[in-house]
């Protein structure tokens, strides 16, 4: 299953994949209590966490094959033990989970490896980010502190895109939404926002058992927001100058716009009034914005009426 959504997030064209990397003995005691108490086969949550475990092999199979599809791989560990098996098996960068913003010792030992390092903050006052974000900021390495709120499915009223903001002022790095929304639109607005960090829980089908699908959104909906995502960076890459592009747009213009035409036969002589003329396309006469200056100006040759009429056509202009 795991190989399966490897394939299928690089085939919706995202850059990386991210597990979660749990040792069941190394983070949890037995009485750890469910969030979602869905599993039919285990009793407490962590025989849920001992049977969910990989083996090392595993991992590093994992890794081969995201590497194999062109995908960073990602796992959050939960931990000590789970930070130095993804240390030997390998990673692009640290993804913090929400619920270890406070563990220290595992902050500092992803911060010595030197990696990125992505934080997010879901369960976290601004003083403990204050805290872990100083903390990683000794080590000198690349910061993504990452809104999110530990809803599941986050309602738009807590997704908190007025963080993004906040914390690239309060930190001076980058930052990202860890999204729980189930839809595309809080990343294509976070994008929208400059964004650097977009994460999405991933699912294959809406069918699928499990307490995170109602959070998830489908790989046909990552296809989505991927290339959505890429428009708006295209976007917010090339800024536009109006003047230019106008300049650009002649061709357009003349078909949009309209012109000062005759409302009927004139002849030569005609001093020209408000009720002897028309604004029609195309725009490739005397431009409609400059009806006024035209009023009062003589006609030096015949115009038939729907006749553009042009400067040449007034005395006194060429």
């Amino acid at each position: 299953m795991a190989h399966a959504f490897i394939d299928a997030i690089a085939n919706a064209g995202a850059d990386a994949v991210k597990f979660q990397t749990h040792i069941a003995s190394a983070e949890s005691t037995p009485s750890e209590p469910w969030r979602t108490k869905f599993s039919r086969q285990d009793a407490t949550r962590y025989e849920y966490w001992k049977r969910m475990e990989f083996t090392p092999e595993q991992w590093a199979g994992l890794k081969q094959h995201a590497d194999e599809r062109g995908l960073l791989f990602l796992s959050s560990p939960f931990s000590m033990q789970a930070v130095e098996l993804l240390i030997k098996v390998g990673v692009a960068a640290w993804k913090v989970a929400s619920g270890e913003v406070g563990t220290g010792q595992m902050l500092d030992r992803m911060a010595a490896t030197g990696l990125p390092l992505m934080l997010s903050t879901g369960m976290s006052t601004m003083r403990e980010i204050d805290e872990a974000v100083a903390r990683i900021g000794h080590y000198g390495l690349t910061l993504a502190v990452m809104q999110c709120s530990s809803r599941y499915p986050c309602p738009p009223e807590q997704v908190g895109l007025n963080l993004l903001a906040q914390f690239r002022e309060r930190y001076g790095c980058a930052v990202g939404l860890s999204d729980h929304s189930a839809t595309i639109f809080p990343g294509l607005a976070a994008a929208g926002l400059g964004a650097d960090v977009l994460e999405v829980h991933v699912t294959l089908s809406r069918d699928m058992f499990g307490p995170d699908v109602c959070a998830s959104l489908t790989t046909s909906e990552l296809r989505q927001l991927v290339d959505g995502v890429r428009f708006i960076e295209q976007m917010l890459a090339s800024p536009v100058d109006k003047d230019r592009f106008a300049e650009e747009s002649q061709q357009m213009r003349s078909l949009f716009t309209k012109s000062v035409v005759a409302g009927a036969d004139l002849p030569a002589g005609t001093v020209l009034k408000v009720e002897h003329l028309m604004l029609k396309k195309p725009g490739s006469g005397i431009p409609a914005s400059q009806l006024a200056q035209v009023i009062g100006d003589r006609l030096v040759r015949d115009v038939k009426a729907d006749q553009l009429i042009m400067a040449s056509d007034l005395e006194g202009r060429k």
